[in-house]
């Protein structure tokens, strides 16, 4: 996380350049008695502004009603502020003030604290109780979380004593406060389509490849037309990467479909792809052109680092496609 610290005093300098040098962020300093080694801020709403685009972490060094009024005109969204921190001069009050969860403001308190000596006073109801935050449990793992609602709903349920239900397509243990039956229920998959609870909250890993092969000059359309039918079943958020042979690295109709997509493009030499151990749909023509019997299956399969192909190569269009998924995350 990239920290930016600011302070307003001389006394407060000096912990906000200490704080910027244990966490390896910036320090600035505004108002009368800066110290060296801070930067210098001409105002805080443009210090703010700036911060917020550039920063995963604010902590301010002062009152935390310097800070609200400061941060008041940017937030948005706690999906995607910022963590913001305040603490006051001496270090013996460290308070988290946005992005408790998913921003990591209550870790980063934390941290705070234990360079001060200080106590963090963290305020989320499932920290207080010690129960299961499925929004930090999904941010430690990379899973997206597909429904803002039910996520709220898992942590009032868990509240209540009431059970919820965790079942995972990976393997992942069951954890601690969750069980294996209940109404509202978390469910860690790459697929879409109803859950195994009455009210399912799915977490998205990155775990899905999406092997392509295309004929020289296939349009942008073509292929997301293909691509598309063969992620049905599947949300999109799951995938990682577009993968295909080197020969097509160059493809403007594949190259901007993945620019538009936001996916990477991986590509692998014919050796490395004829290398992938499996099962896969050979096609002589393939391998006259490419020098290998098949591109669309063991790309895939090769760029989920050897996984499982789950849905097998199709061809329409001068396209063929397969999609692949992680075996371990």
């Amino acid at each position: 996380m990239r920290l930016a610290v600011i302070a307003f005093t001389a006394r407060g300098g000096a912990l906000a350049l200490k704080l910027a040098e244990a966490f390896g962020g910036r320090g600035f300093g505004l108002g009368k008695g800066r110290i060296p080694g801070l930067e210098e801020a001409d105002s805080l709403s443009r210090w703010t502004a700036e911060r917020w685009q550039d920063s995963g972490g604010l902590i301010f060094v002062g009152a935390c009603g310097i800070a609200v009024r400061a941060i008041a005109p940017y937030i948005k969204d706690k999906f995607t502020d910022p963590a913001v921190v305040t603490v006051d001069e001496k270090g013996q009050f460290v308070v988290p003030l946005l992005s408790g969860h998913v921003g990591g403001a209550n870790e980063l308190a934390l941290r705070v604290a234990r360079v001060t000596g200080g106590q963090a006073a963290i305020s989320t109801a499932t920290d207080v109780n010690g129960l299961f935050a499925v929004d930090v449990w999904a941010k430690e793992r990379q899973l997206a979380i597909t429904d803002r609602v039910l996520a709220k709903e898992v942590s009032s349920a868990l509240l209540a004593g009431e059970p919820v239900g965790f079942e995972s397509d990976f393997g992942h243990p069951t954890p601690e406060g969750l069980s294996a039956e209940g109404k509202l229920g978390v469910w860690v998959t790459a697929r879409t389509g109803p859950g195994p609870f009455a009210k399912t909250l799915r977490l998205v890993p990155r775990c899905l490849t999406v092997g392509v092969g295309c004929r020289r000059g296939t349009s942008e359309a073509a292929i997301t037309q293909a691509v598309e039918a063969a992620l049905a079943g599947w949300d999109r958020r799951a995938v990682c990467c577009v993968a295909t042979i080197d020969l097509k690295a160059n493809e403007p109709g594949l190259l901007a479909f993945c620019e538009k997509a936001g996916w990477p493009l991986v590509t692998y030499t014919a050796r490395e792809l004829a290398e992938e151990e499996g099962n896969f749909t050979p096609s002589p023509f393939v391998q006259s052109v490419t020098g290998v019997d098949n591109v669309c299956e063991r790309a895939a399969v090769r760029a989920a680092d050897h996984g499982i192909c789950v849905k097998p190569k199709y061809g329409a269009h001068g396209v063929t496609t397969a999609v692949a998924e992680r075996s371990k995350l």
